[in-house]
Protein backbone atom coordinates (compact mmCIF):
# COMPACT_ATOMS: atom_id res chain seq x y z
CA UNK A 1 0.00 0.00 0.00
CA UNK A 2 1.51 3.21 -0.73
CA UNK A 3 1.02 6.75 0.77
CA UNK A 4 -0.19 9.74 -0.92
CA UNK A 5 1.68 12.68 0.63
CA UNK A 6 2.77 16.37 -0.06
CA UNK A 7 6.57 17.69 0.02
CA UNK A 8 8.02 21.10 1.23
CA UNK A 9 11.68 22.65 0.06
CA UNK A 10 12.51 23.08 3.99
CA UNK A 11 11.96 19.10 4.51
CA UNK A 12 14.06 16.45 3.37
CA UNK A 13 12.01 15.07 0.54
CA UNK A 14 11.53 10.68 0.94
CA UNK A 15 14.54 8.98 -1.25
CA UNK A 16 16.21 5.59 -1.31
CA UNK A 17 17.56 5.88 2.42
CA UNK A 18 13.78 6.50 3.11
CA UNK A 19 12.47 3.45 1.92
CA UNK A 20 15.46 1.29 2.66
CA UNK A 21 14.20 1.67 6.44
CA UNK A 22 10.28 1.58 5.40
CA UNK A 23 11.01 -1.96 3.57
CA UNK A 24 13.06 -3.31 6.20
CA UNK A 25 10.71 -2.30 9.26
CA UNK A 26 10.79 -4.92 12.35
CA UNK A 27 7.79 -3.90 14.46
CA UNK A 28 5.32 -6.29 16.76
CA UNK A 29 1.75 -5.09 16.93
CA UNK A 30 2.31 -4.45 20.78
CA UNK A 31 5.37 -2.09 19.99
CA UNK A 32 6.11 1.26 21.27
CA UNK A 33 7.81 3.23 18.17
CA UNK A 34 9.83 6.51 18.42
CA UNK A 35 10.85 7.64 14.71
CA UNK A 36 13.42 10.37 15.47
CA UNK A 37 13.59 12.79 12.73
CA UNK A 38 10.57 11.76 10.84
CA UNK A 39 10.59 15.05 7.83
CA UNK A 40 7.13 14.05 5.85
CA UNK A 41 6.01 11.25 8.23
CA UNK A 42 6.54 8.79 5.38
CA UNK A 43 8.51 5.72 7.59
CA UNK A 44 6.15 6.63 10.19
CA UNK A 45 3.10 6.16 7.91
CA UNK A 46 4.50 2.55 6.94
CA UNK A 47 5.56 1.75 10.88
CA UNK A 48 1.54 2.49 11.56
CA UNK A 49 0.70 -0.28 9.35
CA UNK A 50 2.75 -2.39 12.05
CA UNK A 51 1.56 -0.63 15.06
CA UNK A 52 -0.40 1.84 16.99
CA UNK A 53 1.88 3.24 18.96
CA UNK A 54 3.93 5.52 17.07
CA UNK A 55 5.47 9.06 18.18
CA UNK A 56 7.81 11.13 16.04
CA UNK A 57 9.82 13.89 16.13
CA UNK A 58 12.00 16.27 14.39
CA UNK A 59 14.06 19.40 15.32
CA UNK A 60 12.48 20.95 11.68
CA UNK A 61 9.08 22.79 12.61
CA UNK A 62 8.03 22.71 8.65
CA UNK A 63 8.33 18.75 8.82
CA UNK A 64 5.78 18.35 11.99
CA UNK A 65 3.71 20.31 10.31
CA UNK A 66 3.90 18.75 6.93
CA UNK A 67 4.26 15.41 8.49
CA UNK A 68 1.10 16.01 10.34
CA UNK A 69 -0.66 17.28 6.55
CA UNK A 70 0.48 14.23 5.48
CA UNK A 71 -1.06 11.75 7.97
CA UNK A 72 -4.36 13.28 7.84
CA UNK A 73 -4.04 13.10 3.94
CA UNK A 74 -3.85 9.29 4.78
CA UNK A 75 -6.37 8.82 7.87
CA UNK A 76 -3.49 7.78 9.95
CA UNK A 77 -4.83 9.37 13.46
CA UNK A 78 -2.40 7.17 15.95
CA UNK A 79 0.68 9.13 15.43
CA UNK A 80 1.60 11.38 18.22
CA UNK A 81 3.68 14.62 16.50
CA UNK A 82 6.58 16.09 18.55
CA UNK A 83 8.89 19.13 18.10
CA UNK A 84 12.79 19.06 18.94
CA UNK A 85 16.07 17.75 18.73
CA UNK A 86 16.57 13.73 19.36
CA UNK A 87 15.31 12.76 22.67
CA UNK A 88 14.52 15.94 24.60
CA UNK A 89 10.60 15.71 22.98
CA UNK A 90 10.31 12.23 24.95
CA UNK A 91 12.62 12.84 27.97
CA UNK A 92 11.46 10.26 30.46
CA UNK A 93 10.35 8.15 27.97
CA UNK A 94 11.53 4.52 27.08
CA UNK A 95 10.11 2.64 23.70
CA UNK A 96 10.69 -0.63 21.82
CA UNK A 97 11.59 0.76 18.66
CA UNK A 98 13.63 3.59 17.95
CA UNK A 99 13.79 4.70 14.32
CA UNK A 100 16.24 7.13 12.73
CA UNK A 101 17.51 8.08 9.27
CA UNK A 102 20.44 9.83 10.75
CA UNK A 103 22.00 13.26 9.01
CA UNK A 104 24.81 11.48 8.09
CA UNK A 105 26.45 13.61 5.36
CA UNK A 106 29.95 14.68 5.79
CA UNK A 107 29.61 17.94 5.39
CA UNK A 108 32.52 20.86 5.48
CA UNK A 109 31.36 24.40 5.95
CA UNK A 110 30.98 25.45 2.30
CA UNK A 111 28.15 22.28 2.17
CA UNK A 112 25.84 24.14 4.64
CA UNK A 113 22.61 25.42 3.72
CA UNK A 114 20.82 28.49 4.96
CA UNK A 115 17.81 26.86 6.08
CA UNK A 116 15.89 23.97 8.11
CA UNK A 117 16.70 21.20 5.05
CA UNK A 118 20.57 21.32 6.58
CA UNK A 119 19.30 19.61 9.56
CA UNK A 120 18.43 16.60 7.48
CA UNK A 121 22.03 15.91 6.22
CA UNK A 122 24.44 18.06 8.10
CA UNK A 123 26.64 14.86 9.77
CA UNK A 124 29.48 17.50 10.36
CA UNK A 125 32.79 16.92 9.68
CA UNK A 126 33.27 13.04 9.45
CA UNK A 127 29.46 12.99 9.03
CA UNK A 128 29.08 11.36 12.83
CA UNK A 129 28.31 14.52 14.42
CA UNK A 130 24.17 13.55 14.83
CA UNK A 131 25.20 9.49 15.14
CA UNK A 132 27.52 9.85 18.24
CA UNK A 133 25.38 11.70 19.94
CA UNK A 134 22.24 10.00 18.83
CA UNK A 135 23.96 6.53 20.32
CA UNK A 136 25.64 8.20 23.52
CA UNK A 137 21.84 8.95 24.41
CA UNK A 138 20.06 5.43 22.63
CA UNK A 139 20.01 3.21 25.96
CA UNK A 140 18.19 5.60 28.12
CA UNK A 141 15.24 5.73 25.31
CA UNK A 142 14.98 1.41 24.73
CA UNK A 143 13.15 -0.63 26.74
CA UNK A 144 14.63 -4.08 27.97
CA UNK A 145 14.99 -6.27 24.64
CA UNK A 146 14.14 -3.04 22.88
CA UNK A 147 15.82 -2.12 18.67
CA UNK A 148 16.98 0.60 16.99
CA UNK A 149 16.79 0.86 13.37
CA UNK A 150 18.95 3.22 11.58
CA UNK A 151 20.02 4.80 8.26
CA UNK A 152 23.97 6.02 7.52
CA UNK A 153 26.34 5.47 4.82
CA UNK A 154 29.45 3.94 4.29
CA UNK A 155 31.26 7.92 4.31
CA UNK A 156 30.45 7.96 8.14
CA UNK A 157 32.21 5.01 9.14
CA UNK A 158 29.27 2.25 9.77
CA UNK A 159 32.32 0.21 11.52
CA UNK A 160 32.37 2.56 14.05
CA UNK A 161 28.61 2.42 14.46
CA UNK A 162 28.57 -1.20 15.08
CA UNK A 163 31.31 -0.80 16.94
CA UNK A 164 30.09 1.67 19.57
CA UNK A 165 26.35 -0.24 19.74
CA UNK A 166 27.93 -3.34 20.69
CA UNK A 167 29.88 -1.17 23.92
CA UNK A 168 26.13 -0.28 24.51
CA UNK A 169 25.74 -4.02 25.16
CA UNK A 170 23.49 -4.45 21.56
CA UNK A 171 24.20 -7.25 19.36
CA UNK A 172 24.70 -5.17 16.21
CA UNK A 173 24.49 -6.27 12.51
CA UNK A 174 24.21 -4.52 8.59
CA UNK A 175 21.05 -5.82 7.92
CA UNK A 176 20.75 -4.20 4.37
CA UNK A 177 22.43 -1.93 2.18
CA UNK A 178 21.93 -0.13 -1.16
CA UNK A 179 24.72 0.46 -3.12
CA UNK A 180 25.38 3.93 -4.73
CA UNK A 181 28.17 5.42 -6.75
CA UNK A 182 30.14 6.97 -4.65
CA UNK A 183 29.21 5.39 -0.93
CA UNK A 184 26.97 2.37 0.34
CA UNK A 185 23.40 3.44 2.17
CA UNK A 186 23.15 0.71 5.10
CA UNK A 187 20.51 0.07 7.78
CA UNK A 188 21.96 -1.06 10.88
CA UNK A 189 19.92 -2.65 13.41
CA UNK A 190 20.85 -3.38 16.79
CA UNK A 191 19.10 -5.18 19.41
CA UNK A 192 19.43 -5.41 23.02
Amino acid sequence: MDFIIDIEETVYKPAEDSYLLADNLEIKSTDRVLEIGTGTGIVAMYASKFSEYITVTDINLDACQLAYKNFKKNNIENIEILFGNLFEPVKNRKFDVILFNLPYLPTEEYDIIDDDLNYAFDGGIDGRKVIDDFLNQLKNHLNDKGKVQLIQSSLSDNQKTLDKLEKLGFVAKIAAKEHFFFEDITLINGYL
